[in-house]
């Protein structure tokens, strides 16, 4: 049945390419589907609740989307922390083929080539509306950014028709959103001024000014002070431009809702970048103190309600059954990312990796294996797959889908009929990053070469997978990678570390 509902579907599609309108069977008069992809930030394997019944954090809305969808116990981002995955999402690409695709500070200039093919490229040269809201910290400008002028390149130079981003992360200046090209809400006569090397005169800091401060950082995070909370880097000015953090999830959520109002004529495709729960966490006072495990937790309850609210906002829009909806993570979770906010304290029985090892910043599956869910309502049949699929597979997967031509030296895979649930396999193989740092996962072995540093981090309270010699692991006997098989598995070992150094080469 799956079989003939996607070939009636390939059908549809190439005609809505051809003609502009589904006209097939119960179908006619529909536009293409609207495709929705949420990125939630930090947040980790064990957070959502529909991925773990038995943890004592829910997340109603979320669990909506698997309930109606079909959700992959295998789907991964590339990497282990936020820039590089947002990276291979928006071009396709592995993200450690791009010197520049890392943690970026928030005056760091665009990182994506504005000739490149891009995914919201794609679904602009498929009839498509582009638009995306939320966190970015992909850089915006060339350097030198004049965040008192026309800030570009940026979100609208890739591909996108509409943007209201943060500027950078929400733990570094400024603290500002952008609304295309220009600083929102900005007054002319009190410009912005940011430095990622010295203060400004006369400003104060949370390492000298701690009695300012509401939040106060753990490690690093003691520079400038927005909102009661210092930040990495330093500001000055901009006072009426300057986000509160408590009203930033309505204030993305209201542009995600005004931008599908807007759309009429055109099927849209939207990114949305949800900026929770990463820290600094100061989630509306509708959610604090309300999960018990403190503000990580209460910050997760808030980017739920989010996903609830869009979710009410397409089902009153009669959009639901037209509109494809990915839901996913940037990285594996992270306890304390700078700030002391009881996020350790109170963490309790919950386990935010589920049964995995390591977390963001880590080469073991922590690190990317992130909650992936795919919802269709009326094509996609619910349930559970495992089959591997990644964030970077977006992009080729919905080119084919809307008979769109892709760049064949992309790493992005086809991999559409594992996400529309008809193949149990999806992608072969897939490298992992953390920090510049390269692992391998093919089918359901993980191998992590010999890697210099640390193989714990006391501020994350994380294993980083980074040992002197090889690892090698078998996932779906060992999801927990707690049993090194490379000493006996000699024949798997070298066949892992071929296949690696083949595709690194």
């Amino acid at each position: 049945m799956k079989i003939i509902l996607q070939k009636s579907l390939n059908v549809c599609l190439a005609g809505t390419v051809m003609a502009g309108a589904v006209s097939c069977g119960n179908t006619a008069g529909k536009r293409k589907p609207n495709v929705i992809v949420i990125l939630a930030d930090d947040l980790g394997y064990g957070d959502v609740s529909g991925y773990n019944p038995a943890q004592t954090l829910h997340t109603p809305n979320i669990d909506r989307l698997i309930n109606d969808g079909l959700h992959f116990t295998c789907g991964y981002a590339t990497s282990a922390t936020s820039t590089p995955s947002r990276y291979a999402l928006m071009t396709g690409m592995y993200p450690w083929r791009n010197k520049n695709a890392r943690i970026l500070p928030g005056d760091a200039p665009l990182i994506i080539d504005t000739a490149m093919q891009t995914l919201p490229r794609m679904f602009r040269n498929a009839g498509y509306s582009t638009g995306a809201v939320g966190k970015w910290h992909l850089g915006l400008g060339t350097g030198n950014i004049d965040w008192n002028g026309h800030i570009a390149p940026g979100p609208r130079e890739i591909g996108y028709d509409y943007c209201y981003i943060m500027a950078a992360t929400n733990d570094r200046v400024p603290c500002v959103y952008v609304e295309n090209n220009r600083v929102a809400g900005l007054n002319k006569n009190d410009t912005i001024e940011v430095s990622y090397v010295k203060n400004f005169e006369g400003e104060p800091t949370g390492k000298d000014n701690p009695e300012l401060l509401k939040m106060h950082p753990s490690h690093g995070h003691e520079q400038s002070i927005v909102n009661g909370v210092s930040r990495i880097g330093y500001m000055r000015g901009g006072k009426s431009a300057l986000w509160i953090d408590e009203t930033m999830a309505k204030t993305f959520l209201d542009h995600v809702k005004s931008f599908i109002d807007r759309q009429d004529s055109q099927p849209f495709f939207l990114y949305y970048g949800l900026h929770q729960p990463h820290v600094p966490r100061l989630p509306n006072e509708m959610f604090a103190g309300k999960s018990g495990l403190g503000p990580r937790g209460d910050a997760i309850l808030e980017a739920d309600w989010c996903v609830g609210q869009l979710l009410d906002h397409l089902e009153a829009k009669g959009l639901a059954e037209n509109t494809i909806i990915v839901f996913t993570s940037d990285n594996g979770p992270v306890v304390d990312d700078g700030y002391r906010d009881d996020a350790v304290e109170k963490l309790g029985d919950h386990r935010p990796a589920g049964a995995l090892r390591g977390g963001k910043y880590s080469l073991f599956d922590g690190g990317t294996r992130v909650p992936f869910v795919l919802q269709w309502k009326g094509t996609v049949t619910p349930g559970t797959s495992d089959a591997m699929v990644c964030q970077i597979d977006l992009y080729n997967s919905f080119a084919a889908l809307l008979r769109q031509p892709v760049d064949h030296q992309k790493d992005s895979r086809d991999v559409m009929d594992a996400l529309l649930g008809e193949n149990p396999t999806g992608r072969a193989d897939l490298v992992q990053e953390a920090q510049g740092k390269l692992a391998y996962r093919r089918g359901h072995w993980a191998y992590i070469p010999p890697h210099q540093g640390p193989a714990f981090s006391k501020w994350t309270n994380s294993d980083l997978g980074n040992a002197p010699y090889e690892q090698l692991y078998k996932l779906d006997s060992d999801i927990g990678e707690t049993e090194n098989l490379a000493p006996t598995q000699l024949e798997k070992l070298e066949e892992m570390r071929q296949q690696f150094n083949d595709i690194i080469r």
